[in-house]
């Protein structure tokens, strides 16, 4: 009979670790020992559990593993404000995970899967298919990593952005127990408000995100306002058309009373037209939305080339004449290859053929 497998301690919301321990015999009070351990002290191995029953840690030792990610690769842009880290997980996959710096805040933008199946054709991790989810630990182990870091400067973290490798709600309930750790009051303590999730559309993700109630700012990757123009970009539109994508984002407009922020990757001569810039406004008029676009950034699978400056300003003015507030995005780390799975598919080949989309 093989062994039990060991428990990931960063895998465990703080409900779940308090079962566990009771499950030993141990109290809520041990619980909150532990949690505030791992997550304001951030303890790196068991040695340093020095405020813990001794039976306990032992108990610990033999039935769990405190398991972080390790860097693999990193690189730094040239403004020094920008940090694209590539890290290795316990069986040899890499992540992407962002750490950039502003003038009053720092945002590290996370991964939630190795590879992504929503293929979408622009994007890097896009064009190297699926691998596998990340579980919640290895999610919530890029933050540990980032704050290692910013602790370094006496830093702290304020933004956490679901929009690196892999597709959030996809991986849906690993995201979730991620997101609870996160926002934990008595650990990393981060505001529900500065966490946003980032989509393709998975419809039935977003329906769930609002019936739950979730504590996080939902982004939308629209990318093109018809069916046709969508479908070319998004392969994902073929399984969630746009009308349907367009009810669930009322759905959870209405229900959670929040705006969604609609992200618009900006591609010159194709989806920066009047035309289009039109189609966009007309599809989310009416609608509590805001418009971040983007400019493409360029990957070694895509040709296609970002929209000038002029393109973007009348892209926004459309969409202004609809009542619609946009911002252009800044563009972070373009030297050092910070888009989605760009410096994974830098430094790597992937390890696998890319795999169909899941359902």
């Amino acid at each position: 009979m093989p062994p039990t497998p060991l428990v990931n301690l960063y895998d465990l919301p703080r409900a779940a670790l308090g079962e566990l321990l009771a499950g030993w015999g141990y109290s809520a009070y041990h619980r909150d020992l532990l949690w505030e351990a791992l997550y304001r002290q951030q303890v790196e191995s068991f040695d340093a559990l020095t405020g813990l029953r001794p039976d306990l840690v032992q108990a610990l030792r033999e039935r769990t593993r405190l398991e972080r990610p390790t860097t693999h690769h990193e690189v730094f842009s040239s403004d020094g404000f920008t940090r694209k880290l590539l890290l290795r997980l316990r069986d040899g996959q890499t992540v992407e995970t962002v750490l950039m710096r502003f003038k009053d805040r720092a945002t590290v933008c996370l991964s939630t899967q190795a590879g992504c199946a929503m293929g979408c054709v622009f994007c890097a991790t896009g064009q190297m298919g699926f691998v596998r989810h990340l579980t919640p630990g290895e999610i919530v182990g890029q933050v540990l990593h980032v704050t290692r870091i910013l602790r370094e400067t006496n830093e702290s973290l304020r933004n956490v952005v679901l929009m690196g490798m892999g597709e959030p709600l996809h991986n849906y309930d690993a995201t979730m127990e991620a997101v609870d750790i996160l926002v934990e009051r008595s650990g990393l303590a981060l505001a529900p408000r500065f966490i946003t999730l980032s989509t393709v559309g998975v419809v039935p993700g977003i329906r769930r995100l609002a019936d739950e109630d979730r504590p996080v700012q939902l982004a939308v990757s629209l990318h093109g306002a018809t069916e046709a123009e969508r479908g070319a970009l998004v392969p994902a539109a073929r399984k969630w058309p746009l009308a349907e994508l367009m009810d669930a984002c009322r759905y959870y407009s209405e229900k959670r009373k929040r705006r969604i922020f609609y992200e618009w990757a900006l591609i010159a001569g194709q989806n920066d037209t009047p035309e289009q810039a039109h189609a966009l406004g007309q599809l989310l008029q009416g609608m509590d939305a805001h418009v971040n676009v983007i400019p493409l950034n360029p990957t070694v699978g895509y040709a296609q080339r970002p929209s000038g400056p002029d393109a973007v300003r009348a892209f926004q003015d459309i969409l202004a004449g609809y009542g619609l507030p946009s911002t252009v995005r800044q563009r972070r780390g373009i030297d050092i290859d910070a888009g989605c799975g760009q410096l994974k598919a830098a430094v790597e080949r992937p390890r696998r053929a890319p795999q169909p989309t899941a359902s």
